[in-house]
């Protein structure tokens, strides 16, 4: 089993090799990602895994694929979808141009739950989705806007759940095991990389969804997070984390109201 040495010893080198910092993941987690990934490709010790980090860059992709957290599906947590549409789609109505980041997007299924809202209120074309994860491999999956077939039926009734009107199959085309969606829901979404732990504000936006991502962060990270998005929201600008994600205790939490009582959703004061 990893020590703790032996984890704190590897993040180290992994930020000094590659610049990625994942010393501010929740530990207990991440030493069992790296024993999984350990596991996985069958290393003879931990030091020959620490030389194949070093030393291929492949395999160092393998590696982030395998820490970093890809669990999703379209229209998660149904009744968070449906307060979107019933409390925070008509305020951003008001708005000339809608601008969304959905922060740790993994392989797209949300912000194309989000495409399809926005789409059905009639708000798509003039918005723009700013869809970022640090992961490379996950990112290039979401571009193509392919899933797995057999989802569709949990996707479409979640979709139904949300308050969704129309045949959810109407959206996407399937083929063979897999379901591709309508370009045109893509054609308002820009997949780029980018690092929570290291990276910068890049725009104001109107709307930022991290659901789910704060969890696998210490507390610290999650502060400093937390307070990228503050500085990255409008004045008057909506944050929505995941069920089990607060902004209490967080510094930037007195600027803030809750808009539902049962979702994680605030509103930034002016």
């Amino acid at each position: 089993m990893l020590g703790y040495d032996d984890t704190e010893l590897l993040i180290e080198k992994i930020n000094q090799w590659y610049g990625y910092d994942f010393s501010g993941y929740a530990r207990a987690s991440l030493r069992r990602r790296i024993e999984g990934f350990f596991l996985k490709n069958k290393f003879s010790s931990y030091s020959s895994m620490e030389l194949s980090l070093a030393q291929d860059p492949a395999c160092f992709t393998r590696f982030v694929e395998e820490i970093t957290v890809n669990v999703t599906e379209m229209f998660r947590d149904p009744g968070f979808y449906r307060a979107l549409r019933e409390k925070i789609l008509p305020v951003l109505a008001t708005y000339p141009f809608i601008r969304i980041w959905h922060a740790g997007c993994s392989t797209g299924e949300e912000v194309y739950s989000m495409a399809i809202l926005l789409s059905e209120a009639s708000l798509l074309h003039k918005s723009i989705l700013y869809a970022t994860d640090v992961n490379q491999a996950v990112l290039e999956k979401a571009r193509t806007g392919i899933f797995a077939g057999a989802s569709m039926q949990q996707y479409s009734e979640n979709y139904m759940l949300s308050g969704g009107q129309k045949d959810f199959s109407s959206y996407y085309t399937a083929n063979y095991n897999s379901a591709k969606f309508a370009p045109w829901l893509g054609e308002r979404i820009i997949f780029s990389s980018h690092n929570l732990v290291a990276d910068s504000s890049f725009n104001e936006f109107q709307l930022i969804l991290c659901r789910n991502v704060l969890i696998y962060f210490d507390k610290q990270l999650q502060v400093k997070v937390l307070q990228l998005f503050d500085k990255s929201l409008d004045s008057l600008g909506f944050l929505a984390l995941g069920s089990k994600e607060s902004i209490r205790f967080s510094g930037i939490a007195d600027r803030y109201r809750q808009v539902d009582p049962k979702e994680k959703i605030w509103r930034k004061s002016r």
